[in-house]
Protein backbone atom coordinates (compact mmCIF):
# COMPACT_ATOMS: atom_id res chain seq x y z
CA UNK A 1 0.00 0.00 0.00
CA UNK A 2 1.23 3.40 -0.62
CA UNK A 3 -0.27 6.50 0.72
CA UNK A 4 -0.44 9.94 -0.84
CA UNK A 5 0.18 12.87 2.17
CA UNK A 6 -1.13 16.45 1.59
CA UNK A 7 -1.34 19.17 4.31
CA UNK A 8 -1.50 23.27 4.79
CA UNK A 9 0.76 25.04 7.08
CA UNK A 10 -1.69 24.42 9.83
CA UNK A 11 -1.27 20.33 9.33
CA UNK A 12 2.11 20.21 8.52
CA UNK A 13 3.22 19.20 12.44
CA UNK A 14 0.82 16.28 12.21
CA UNK A 15 1.63 15.21 9.17
CA UNK A 16 5.41 15.25 9.86
CA UNK A 17 4.17 12.66 12.82
CA UNK A 18 2.24 10.61 10.61
CA UNK A 19 5.40 10.25 8.04
CA UNK A 20 7.43 8.81 10.74
CA UNK A 21 4.00 6.14 11.76
CA UNK A 22 4.21 5.15 8.43
CA UNK A 23 7.44 4.96 8.42
CA UNK A 24 7.91 2.82 11.72
CA UNK A 25 5.06 0.53 10.08
CA UNK A 26 7.01 -0.42 6.64
CA UNK A 27 4.18 1.49 4.94
CA UNK A 28 5.40 3.89 1.64
CA UNK A 29 4.00 7.20 0.66
CA UNK A 30 4.24 10.43 -1.21
CA UNK A 31 4.69 13.51 0.32
CA UNK A 32 2.79 16.13 -2.06
CA UNK A 33 3.25 18.90 0.45
CA UNK A 34 2.79 21.69 2.26
CA UNK A 35 7.48 21.36 3.50
CA UNK A 36 6.75 23.90 5.79
CA UNK A 37 3.99 26.15 8.30
CA UNK A 38 4.64 28.90 5.66
CA UNK A 39 0.67 29.85 5.07
CA UNK A 40 -0.31 28.25 2.15
CA UNK A 41 -4.24 27.25 0.40
CA UNK A 42 -5.37 23.59 1.19
CA UNK A 43 -7.04 23.25 -2.04
CA UNK A 44 -3.76 23.14 -4.31
CA UNK A 45 -2.33 20.09 -2.12
CA UNK A 46 -5.58 18.52 -1.67
CA UNK A 47 -5.93 18.21 -5.54
CA UNK A 48 -2.41 17.24 -6.37
CA UNK A 49 -2.56 14.79 -3.85
CA UNK A 50 -5.92 13.32 -4.92
CA UNK A 51 -5.07 13.31 -8.83
CA UNK A 52 -2.49 11.14 -7.41
CA UNK A 53 -4.78 8.68 -6.06
CA UNK A 54 -7.02 8.64 -8.98
CA UNK A 55 -4.01 8.45 -11.61
CA UNK A 56 -2.58 5.17 -9.77
CA UNK A 57 0.60 6.91 -8.27
CA UNK A 58 -0.89 6.15 -4.48
CA UNK A 59 -3.68 3.81 -3.00
CA UNK A 60 -5.01 5.84 -0.17
CA UNK A 61 -4.54 9.38 1.28
CA UNK A 62 -4.20 10.83 4.13
CA UNK A 63 -5.17 14.87 4.14
CA UNK A 64 -4.54 17.59 7.06
CA UNK A 65 -5.37 20.79 7.64
CA UNK A 66 -6.40 22.88 10.53
CA UNK A 67 -9.28 21.10 11.19
CA UNK A 68 -9.78 19.07 8.52
CA UNK A 69 -12.43 20.24 7.25
CA UNK A 70 -11.68 22.59 4.72
CA UNK A 71 -9.08 19.95 2.83
CA UNK A 72 -12.05 17.01 3.23
CA UNK A 73 -13.71 19.54 1.29
CA UNK A 74 -11.29 20.35 -1.58
CA UNK A 75 -10.33 16.51 -1.76
CA UNK A 76 -14.11 15.26 -2.52
CA UNK A 77 -14.46 17.88 -5.44
CA UNK A 78 -12.14 15.42 -7.57
CA UNK A 79 -14.24 12.61 -8.87
CA UNK A 80 -13.26 9.20 -7.28
CA UNK A 81 -12.01 10.33 -4.19
CA UNK A 82 -14.58 9.90 -0.63
CA UNK A 83 -12.58 11.82 1.58
CA UNK A 84 -13.86 11.16 5.56
CA UNK A 85 -12.90 14.01 8.25
CA UNK A 86 -12.52 11.69 11.30
CA UNK A 87 -11.99 12.86 14.88
CA UNK A 88 -12.32 9.50 16.60
CA UNK A 89 -11.46 5.74 16.04
CA UNK A 90 -15.03 4.55 15.36
CA UNK A 91 -15.51 7.20 12.84
CA UNK A 92 -12.40 6.22 10.67
CA UNK A 93 -13.22 2.68 11.27
CA UNK A 94 -16.89 3.45 9.74
CA UNK A 95 -15.08 5.06 7.19
CA UNK A 96 -13.48 1.84 5.62
CA UNK A 97 -16.44 -0.49 6.82
CA UNK A 98 -19.27 1.66 5.34
CA UNK A 99 -17.69 4.00 2.88
CA UNK A 100 -14.74 2.78 1.23
CA UNK A 101 -12.93 6.03 2.20
CA UNK A 102 -9.63 6.16 0.13
CA UNK A 103 -8.42 9.61 1.67
CA UNK A 104 -8.56 10.31 5.50
CA UNK A 105 -8.51 13.58 6.70
CA UNK A 106 -7.27 14.92 10.17
CA UNK A 107 -7.59 18.05 11.98
CA UNK A 108 -3.70 19.31 12.42
CA UNK A 109 -5.13 21.56 15.39
CA UNK A 110 -7.89 19.47 16.78
CA UNK A 111 -6.16 16.04 17.43
CA UNK A 112 -3.17 14.87 19.70
CA UNK A 113 -0.42 12.66 18.49
CA UNK A 114 -1.46 9.44 19.94
CA UNK A 115 -5.51 10.09 18.98
CA UNK A 116 -3.96 10.87 15.65
CA UNK A 117 -2.15 7.58 15.41
CA UNK A 118 -4.65 5.25 16.62
CA UNK A 119 -7.29 6.69 14.27
CA UNK A 120 -4.58 6.33 10.93
CA UNK A 121 -3.76 2.52 12.41
CA UNK A 122 -7.53 1.86 12.24
CA UNK A 123 -8.20 3.18 9.33
CA UNK A 124 -5.45 1.49 7.59
CA UNK A 125 -6.49 -1.51 8.70
CA UNK A 126 -10.13 -2.18 8.68
CA UNK A 127 -11.36 -3.38 5.25
CA UNK A 128 -14.09 -2.32 3.34
CA UNK A 129 -17.43 -4.20 4.23
CA UNK A 130 -19.40 -4.61 0.74
CA UNK A 131 -22.39 -6.12 0.46
CA UNK A 132 -25.34 -3.86 0.60
CA UNK A 133 -22.56 -0.83 1.24
CA UNK A 134 -21.42 -1.54 -2.57
CA UNK A 135 -24.81 -0.23 -4.22
CA UNK A 136 -24.06 3.22 -1.98
CA UNK A 137 -20.37 3.45 -2.97
CA UNK A 138 -22.18 2.60 -6.40
CA UNK A 139 -24.75 5.46 -6.24
CA UNK A 140 -22.15 7.94 -5.02
CA UNK A 141 -20.14 7.04 -8.62
CA UNK A 142 -23.61 7.88 -10.18
CA UNK A 143 -24.11 11.37 -8.89
CA UNK A 144 -20.32 12.16 -10.18
CA UNK A 145 -21.67 11.16 -13.60
CA UNK A 146 -24.54 13.08 -13.68
CA UNK A 147 -22.07 16.03 -12.47
CA UNK A 148 -19.83 15.81 -15.07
Amino acid sequence: MKIALACDHGGFRLKETIKAYLEELGIEYIDYGTYSEESVDYPDFAYKAAKGIVNGEADRGIFICGTGIGISIAANKVKGIRAALCYNVFSAEMSRRHNNANVLCLGGRILGEELARAIVKVWLETPFDGGRHERRINKISEIEKMEE
